[in-house]
């Protein structure tokens, strides 16, 4: 006999003999196990009941919906927050008897919910966690081309509304939608066809745009520091896919792999239907345009009240809420939209908001927003009996700390300097030979070509040394702080190792002797030229601190930007197509930054810096133009001479007469 066919009836021998044993009866008695067949947590102690049901959607679609209620909630009114971030872990961040530390986490804000005596609902989204269906990243609206299903995230808030309003016998059936980033997002696609039950809708650091200014481009240039993000959200229901480090510095990370599409097929992200989505629409596309919430909701006016609010150091959705209030507040003839704005980073309304890395606020502003303008704007309109506290609360169509001053302004509009008796009207901080900034009040005036003359400034941009969008080594994108990942507050960052390199421009006013106020969107006008045929703009307006500061020595010529962004050359013509840019031509650039407002200090500077790389939060440009730059490969990537005019210019929002 073979011997496979020996080890064969070896392993055929064992198995009868362990079969024949499994049949008979146990050589000992039973002992029975200590475990019940079933717990009961003893509950009634608890000041909430918690409840879980899966909530029908018209195609049969069942979505995971927690609830947790107030042990003695009768005609509660109910806060919703719909998300892709796990419902169940939203509403279990503590094993506790009290609502109230069972909330202490993210996107929940449990002072507000507690005092206010709300019923909490939290809901996964289709397709992810607890929730049946297919999980599409910000799930095109139904009907488009992008969505031939009749279902979207417009549909599934109507039909949850719909059940939690007839099914929850504590309510009083109306509800409130609130929620920040991604789950500020779709407060904004339920005022698309708001169901009856809708009271009100508060949409937190919302993604609106992701292509011109939230988290996947800005103005064209991809944001590469997500790819993390778009793999441990979309590759798997549960975000049970991980990604790992491979260096101490993110800068290594993405300088070893070349281009973002390189990294991307590295670490399993194009397996992914979203990032083959990204990845096929570098350009402003009907796929990218037929999803932009702002175009969406100003076709029709807003009938639920809507606070909107919006963070001035946001690193991952600064352009949303401002673009929505700027599309819907046209159409706004019965008052119902409202905005708030305050010195935080994204979601830092939701708590301590004395300060922001090293900038001091001397208050907790985000105790103020919520206790001051959240508190009472819920309570007014979801109550049965609002509090005459509530009703007496003179909440301003617009709530927004001024930074610089540090104090809140209630403001009758965005932008507005003040009350009354100021005005804003565009200043020009125009760039000069050897490194100057002058400011005057005088009107911008429209870029042409120069005369031959060497009236510029030039750098070489070297994509195998990008400048990095902070000081090296870069930690990894997180919200860890006890792991190093600071990255929530990146914005303030102090710019001066930027400032130092041959490969950026900085321009700087003498020091101020009067405060210099500025309140709504700085714009850059470079007439600029590069020796690529494409090229990456990146321009940062800072205020300089003075050389000491007594109260706090650290901040002694911090240079902290106030608003800043880039803008990729192959769109200067539009932004549905890329073209080329012709090589050592002076072109004008155009481009909006975010919204501030802010006012730059007596003994303070206003500083511009102008470099054609922020790395690895931006991929890098070639320099050469190619079709695709996730797919730009190594020979690519070139040296660039760039020139940036005299003739070039920050228009200013300036804020004029008094200022109250």
């Amino acid at each position: 006999m073979k011997k496979s066919a020996l080890t064969l009836v070896l392993v055929a021998g064992v198995f009868s003999i362990h079969a024949s044993m499994a049949q008979q009866a146990p050589l000992y008695p039973a002992l029975p196990s200590e475990t019940p067949e079933e717990f009961k947590a003893p509950v009634d102690s608890f000041d909430f009941v918690r409840r879980t049901v899966m909530i029908p959607m018209r195609d049969g679609v069942k979505l995971n919906t927690v609830l947790l209620i107030p042990r003695k909630a009768n005609h509660a009114p109910m806060l919703l927050t719909r998300t892709p971030y796990n419902a169940a872990d939203m509403t279990a961040h503590a094993e506790s008897s009290q609502m109230e530390s069972v909330l202490l986490g993210y996107d929940n804000m449990p002072d507000v919910i507690v005092k206010g005596g709300y019923i909490r609902v939290v809901q996964d989204v289709r397709g992810k966690y607890g929730s049946e269906g297919d999980y599409v990243m910000n799930r095109p609206m139904a009907g488009t081309p992008f969505n031939p299903t009749p279902v979207d995230h417009s549909t599934d808030t109507w039909d949850t509304l719909d059940w939690l309003s007839k099914n929850v016998p504590e309510s009083n059936g109306k509800v409130g939608i609130i929620g920040g980033s991604y789950d500020g997002y779709l407060p904004l696609i339920a005022l698309v066809n708001p169901h009856p039950a809708l009271k009100v809708a508060v949409p937190m650091n919302p993604m609106v745009d992701g292509w011109r200014g939230d988290d996947w481009f800005h103005n064209g240039a991809f944001r590469q520091i997500n790819l993390s993000y778009i793999m441990e959200q979309v590759v798997t229901r549960r975000n049970d896919a991980h990604w790992f480090t491979s260096h101490y510095d993110d800068y290594d990370t993405f300088m070893r792999a070349g281009s973002a599409g390189e990294l991307a097929r590295q670490r399993g992200v194009e397996q992914s239907g979203f990032w083959r989505k990204l990845a096929a629409h570098p350009a402003y596309d009907e796929f990218w345009q037929s999803q932009a919430v702002d175009t969406l909701l100003a076709k029709q006016p807003v009938t639920v009240p809507t606070l909107l609010v919006h963070s001035l150091w946001d690193a991952e959705d600064i352009y949303g809420a401002i673009a929505v209030y700027k599309a819907i507040k046209p159409n706004d003839k019965d008052n119902k939209v409202f905005l708030a704005m305050g010195p935080w980073n994204h979601g830092g309304q939701d708590g301590d908001g004395s300060k922001l890395g090293p900038i001091r606020f001397n208050s907790d502003t985000g105790l103020h927003f919520r206790e001051e303008v959240l508190m009472p704007f819920l309570e007014r309109y979801l109550k049965d009996e609002p509090s005459p506290e509530a009703l007496a609360a003179k909440i301003a169509p617009v709530t927004a700390f001024e930074t610089g001053t540090n104090k809140w302004r209630a403001l009758n509009s965005w932008p507005a300097g003040c009350v009354s008796g100021c005005f804003i009207a565009p200043g020009t901080l125009k760039l000069s030979a050897d490194g100057k900034a002058t400011l005057t009040n005088t009107a911008p005036v429209t870029l042409s070509k120069p005369a031959q003359r060497n009236d510029y400034d030039e750098y070489v941009a070297d994509p195998a040394k990008p400048v990095p969008y902070r000081q090296r080594p870069i930690p990894p994108y997180g919200y860890d702080e006890a792991k190093g990942q600071t990255w929530p507050r990146w914005l303030v960052d102090d710019q001066r190792e930027a400032s130092g390199r041959t490969d950026v421009l900085t321009y700087t006013t003498g020091v101020l002797t009067a405060p210099v106020k500025i309140s709504g969107e700085p714009v850059a006008h470079l007439l600029a030229s590069t020796s690529g045929t494409d090229a990456d703009w990146v321009v940062k307006l800072i205020d300089v601190y003075p050389d000491q500061v007594a109260a706090q020595p650290e901040m002694g010529g911090y240079q902290l930007m106030i608003s800043a962004d880039i803008f990729r050359g192959r769109y200067r013509e539009g932004f549905a197509t890329a073209r080329p840019i012709a090589a050592d031509k002076a072109l004008p650039y155009n481009f909006a930054l975010p919204t501030a407002n802010h006012v730059f200090l007596p003994g303070h500077r206003i500083m511009v810096q102008i470099q054609s790389s922020w790395f690895p939060l931006y991929d890098r440009n070639p320099q050469t133009f190619v079709p695709n730059i996730f797919y730009a490969k190594p020979a690519d990537y070139k040296k660039a001479t760039q020139r940036i005019y005299h003739d070039s210019f920050i228009e200013l929002p300036l804020v004029g007469a008094s200022v109250k």
